[in-house]
Order: C-alpha cells, then sequence, then structure tokens
C-alpha cells in the first residue's frame, strides 16, 4: 500500500509515532508531508520519504487554510495514496476534507481539542464546523483520551467509527525502568513548553516557596517559551530554586535524575512526558484535567491536584518531598508498572496496523 502521513511538525512523529512508522516502512511505501524541521533527516533514516510542506498551525487566516487545502488536494492526487493518515488539527481538518474530496480512506489522530474548541467563542464555533466538515467520511477517528471522544460526539463532529487509545503510549524498552536515585533533597522535574496552559506559573510560584522553605527541593526545567518572557523565572533561577536546561532532543536523562515529574497542565491529549516518567520509574504530580488523570493514580503513583491552584501544587509537592525514600522508590515502582500495563506504544501501533490490513483486504472499518 501507499501510505500518506499528514502532520504539522516533524518532532511529533518521531518522538511519538517512531514505532508505528518503522512498522509501516516495511510493509508499506509511506510519505509524510510536514514541516521540515530538525528531525527530519532522522525520519528519513527510518525509511520514511519526506516532502517539505510548510503552514502556520497556529494561523487564523481563512485564505492560508484553503491555500493549505488546494495544496493537500494537489500533493494527493500526485501521490494517489491508499490510505492517508492524519494528526493533529490542521491536518485532520484540511487534509480530511482534501482525502475525502479525493475519495481516499483516511485515519485521523485527535490529539486534544485544542485552544480554539476549549476556549469557546466565535472561533470555537468555526472550528467545531470546520472539524465537521473534515472528519466526514473519515473511515476511522483515534482519540487519546475519553473525555475528547465524548466531547466530539456530544458536539456532533464526528459519530462514525472511533477508537480510544492510550494517547501516543510510551516506549517502556527505550524508557526502562532506573533505579530510583539515592541522593539527598528532592529534585522536581518540569518538561515541556513554558507557556501558561502548561502551569508554568503555578509551578514557579510553588517550587520558590519550597526552596525558600528548604534549599535542598529544586525543579530542572527541560523546555522552552513560546510566550516570551515568563515573570518570576529569572528570579527563580538567581535563587536556585529552578535550573534551566532549555530545548533539548530527549528528556531520558532528566528522567532518571529527578525524584518526582511535575505537570500542572490545564489540557492535554494525554500527557506524554507522565508517560515517559512513569516508565521511567518516576513518580509523577499532575493535574485533575483529561488526558492528564489518566496517567496517575493519586496517592499510588503520584499526585492529582486542580488544575490552575498554585495553592495545591505547593501542597502537593510538599507532601511528596517530606516522604521517605523508601515511599518514593514503592510509588515509583508503581508508576513503573501503570505505565507498563496501560502505556505500552504497541497497543497503538497494533490498532493501526488492524485498520490498515482490514482496509488492504477490502473490508468494512475493523470490527465492523
Amino acid at each position: 500500500m501507499r501510505i500518506v502521513i499528514l502532520a504539522n511538525a516533524d518532532i511529533g512523529l518521531y518522538k511519538f509515532r517512531r514505532e508505528l512508522i518503522e512498522r509501516l516502512v516495511r510493509e508499506h511505501e509511506v510519505t509524510a508531508l510536514i514541516p521540515c524541521g530538525e528531525f527530519t533527516q532522522a525520519l528519513r533514516g527510518l525509511g520514511l520519504r519526506v516532502e517539505e510542506f510548510e503552514f502556520n498551525r497556529r494561523g487564523t487566516d481563512p485564505l492560508a487554510d484553503i491555500r493549505q487545502l488546494m495544496r493537500y488536494k494537489r500533493a494527493l492526487k500526485r501521490l494517489a495514496p491508499d490510505a492517508v493518515l492524519t494528526y493533529t488539527v490542521k491536518p485532520n481538518i484540511y487534509g480530511g476534507m482534501a482525502a475525502r474530496s479525493l475519495k481516499i480512506p483516511f485515519l485521523a489522530n485527535v490529539t486534544g481539542l485544542g485552544t480554539a474548541l476549549e476556549n469557546g467563542g466565535p472561533l470555537s464555533h468555526i472550528t467545531r464546523f470546520l472539524y465537521k466538515r473534515g472528519l466526514r467520511g473519515a473511515r476511522r477517528v483515534f482519540f487519546q483520551n475519553r473525555s475528547n471522544m465524548e466531547a466530539f460526539r456530544s458536539l456532533g463532529i464526528f459519530r462514525g467509527e472511533c477508537t480510544l487509545l492510550p494517547g501516543s503510549g510510551v516506549n517502556t524498552q527505550e524508557y526502562a525502568f532506573s533505579p530510583y536515585p539515592d541522593g539527598p533533597g528532592t529534585r522536581f522535574l518540569f518538561v515541556g513548553r513554558l507557556m501558561r496552559d502548561k502551569g508554568i506559573y503555578e509551578l514557579l510560584e510553588a517550587v520558590q516557596r519550597l526552596h525558600a522553605e528548604d534549599p535542598s527541593v529544586t525543579c530542572d526545567i527541560v523546555g522552552w517559551s513560546e510566550e516570551g518572557e515568563i515573570p518570576g523565572l529569572d528570579e527563580a533561577v538567581r535563587s536556585g530554586a529552578v535550573r534551566m536546561h532549555g530545548r533539548q532532543p530527549g528528556a531520558l536523562e532528566y528522567y532518571r535524575a529527578c525524584s518526582c515529574a511535575v505537570l500542572p497542565s490545564y489540557h492535554e491529549g494525554m500527557a506524554n512526558v507522565n508517560l515517559e516518567a512513569s516508565s521511567c520509574g518516576r513518580p509523577v504530580i499532575t493535574t485533575d484535567v483529561p488526558g492528564c488523570r489518566e496517567t496517575a493514580d493519586d496517592g499510588v503513583t503520584g499526585f492529582i491536584i486542580p488544575a490552575g491552584d498554585a495553592e495545591a501544587l505547593y501542597k502537593a509537592m510538599r507532601r511528596f518531598s517530606k516522604l521517605s525514600a523508601a515511599e518514593r522508590a514503592r510509588m515509583g515502582a508503581a508508576a513503573r508498572e501503570k505505565a507498563v500495563r496501560e502505556f505500552d506504544r504497541a497497543a497503538v501501533v497494533e490498532a493501526y496496523m488492524r485498520e490498515l490490513d482490514s482496509l488492504k483486504a477490502g473490508r468494512g472499518p475493523e470490527g465492523v
């Protein structure tokens, strides 16, 4: 089969879908239309054909979006694939419209609702309308958490064949269990973009309070800002409460060195950093929102707190910092067991392969 993948960045394909791509290229001819970046050569090294496809993933210019749709149609007509796989909002919408217009079967993956749908207002209604048109005719839509799937159904966006995946899953062999660190103090870890919706402001407030009370409590931050200067960050670094490591190609060494990962996010499709940390045997403190709450068992593999609540975050981090080494290690071991049991990426790969095998055999959607 000829398969085309549409996504908004090379980093997501390589970091979260590498195992699927490796499996696909062994059995099919696979091309990705994506904005090229630092992971493009690595993707090509897997045997994936990559064609540059630039677009503004956050832009709201309707003319630019129409041009994106037409460029997708021209590319798909030229490549003539047997199936199209789409990821993230704009590829799902405009790639879906293009594939349907050319009568090409397509599988969409909803990695999160997106800020436009979640924030309400006129843009939410427009996005809902576009998503409904984009997913019309999809052979199957994969969702990364149940809340998103139910929202799409209740809003009337898509009521066709759906599959609930364990997020993007985690490679539990790559993110292997690492013995719990026995050093002094408590090293929290935040991995991700530094932005309000990731809870960075609450994190900075909480960790500075803790560090003032106990200087052995610190937080490593692996990430970069998409919102310019982050208030309070420089002060936190100067005080020693925070160590900044900037954008990194991977965070495995940081997971191994930390005591506990922290992600106080407002919303996620499925929090990959929580899965990676858990797979390494590290507890997680995260929020009670879809895409985060599923990744931890409160009081067993970590702690779950309300989103946007700096006081609750402070109390959870303080509570963790008071745990004994044995209690922390038990929590980390439970986190690893949960990651292996519920989030192994092999299940995601198999879900895609079953659907593609069904398509190749000329059957309806798998399970129908």
